[in-house]
């Protein structure tokens, strides 16, 4: 089952510990999170079920560059880290 990992900033509204989960995709695993977690939905998501803009996701060590790909699939091993992106100039 995949465990998913959140930056501390967001741990006011996520465990402070990892969650394991279940999902074979990253979608369903982030769903799975999210029953757990529910208030950390909306700083993850946007309104239309997408990952946000300033939201970056690394699956196993490989940053997630297509946020639209929510159907990328994890494995029963996988370590899916969500952070805040960096930006700016």
């Amino acid at each position: 089952m995949p465990t998913i990992h959140l930056t501390k900033h967001l741990r006011r509204v996520a465990p402070e510990r990892p969650v394991t989960v279940e999902g074979d995709t990253l979608g369903a695993a982030l769903d799975a999170y999210f029953a757990v977690a529910p208030a950390a939905r909306p700083y993850v998501l946007d309104d239309q079920g997408r990952l946000r803009r300033h939201v970056a996701v690394f699956v196993d060590g490989e940053l997630l560059t297509d946020k639209t790909n929510l159907a990328l699939h994890v494995g029963a091993r996988s370590e899916i880290y969500v952070m805040q992106a960096l930006s700016g100039g």
